[in-house]
C-alpha cells in the first residue's frame, strides 16, 4: 500500500506494516522539509506527484490507498480522494483529532484572517504555523514576529526572528521562550499533534491570547483517528480478499 506521510501517525504506521509480512508499504513523502525523518527498514520516497491524475496513475501498482499527510495538506488530500477514484483503489484517510478549543483561543478560518485579528496595536507575535504561510503575515507589519518552523529560512516580513527547531517541544521549554521572547500573543494552526501541545499549556499558564487557525474542510473519506484503527481497517480489507 502506498502511505502518504509527513505527519509522526505515518511513520509509525508505515513502521509497523513493514514488519508484517502481508504488507509492503510505501511512505511517501512531500519534500517540504530538508531533512524528513525517514524511518529504518521502511521503504520510501520523496517528492511530489504532479497532481491527482499522476498520483492516480502511480496508484495502478498498489492495493490500497493511506492518507496521512498533516490535516491542513488540503490540496494533496483532495488528489488522494481522486486518484483513488480514478485508480479504483480504497483510501483511507488517517488524522488525528483537532486540539479541544479553549476560552482563550480567537478561532479563525485562514492565515490572512489570523493576521488581521492581531489587531492595530504592535504586538510581539509568535507564529507556529511553518514556514510555507508566513507571508499571509506581510498584511500586518507592525508586529514583531517569532517564526518557529522545522527549516532555518528568511522570512517575508519587515520584523521576524526566526527558530528553526523541530518537535517534541517540552512544557518547560515552551514557558522559557514565551519569557525570554516577550511573546504577547500565540498563532498557532489546529494540528492536534500531542508533540507541540505544551506551547498551549505555557500561554495559558501565562494567560495570553490564542490565534487557532480552524483546519481546512476535505472531500468525504473513510477516516479514522488512531494507527491501530488503520491496521484494522487494512486487517478487514485482508480477510475479504480485497
Amino acid at each position: 500500500m502506498l502511505i502518504l506521510g509527513g505527519t509522526h501517525e505515518a511513520r509509525r504506521l508505515a513502521t509497523k506494516l513493514a514488519l508484517d509480512a502481508r504488507y509492503e508499504p510505501l511512505l511517501s513523502y512531500a519534500g517540504r522539509t530538508e531533512n524528513p525523518e525517514l524511518p529504518g527498514d521502511v521503504a520510501c520516497r520523496v517528492g511530489g506527484f504532479g497532481g491527482a491524475e499522476a498520483l492516480g496513475v502511480f496508484l495502478a501498482r498498489f492495493d490500497a490507498l493511506i492518507d496521512a499527510t498533516h490535516p491542513f495538506a488540503a490540496q494533496i488530500s483532495a488528489n488522494a480522494v481522486v486518484a483513488a477514484r480514478a485508480a479504483d483503489v480504497p483510501l483511507l484517510r488517517l488524522v488525528r483529532p483537532a486540539w479541544p478549543r479553549e476560552d482563550t483561543w480567537v478561532e479563525v478560518a485562514s492565515m490572512r484572517a489570523a493576521a488581521q485579528a492581531l489587531g492595530d496595536a504592535p504586538k510581539r507575535v509568535f507564529l507556529t504555523i511553518g514556514r510555507l504561510e508566513v507571508g499571509a503575515f506581510k498584511h500586518a507589519p507592525q508586529h514583531h514576529y517569532v517564526v518557529r518552523a522545522v527549516d532555518a529560512f528568511e522570512p517575508d516580513l519587515p520584523d521576524a526572528k526566526v527558530i528553526a527547531a523541530r518537535g517534541p517541544f517540552r512544557l518547560d521549554d515552551e514557558r522559557a521562550l514565551l519569557e525570554r521572547e516577550r511573546i504577547d500573543v500565540l498563532v498557532s494552526k489546529n494540528a492536534g499533534t500531542p508533540a507541540t501541545y505544551d506551547k498551549l499549556r505555557a500561554a495559558r499558564e501565562r494567560k495570553l491570547p490564542v490565534i487557532m487557525v480552524a483546519r481546512p474542510v476535505l472531500p468525504d473519506a473513510p477516516e479514522v483517528a488512531t494507527v491501530e484503527e488503520a491496521e484494522a481497517w487494512l486487517r478487514h480489507g485482508s480477510e475479504r480478499g480485497e
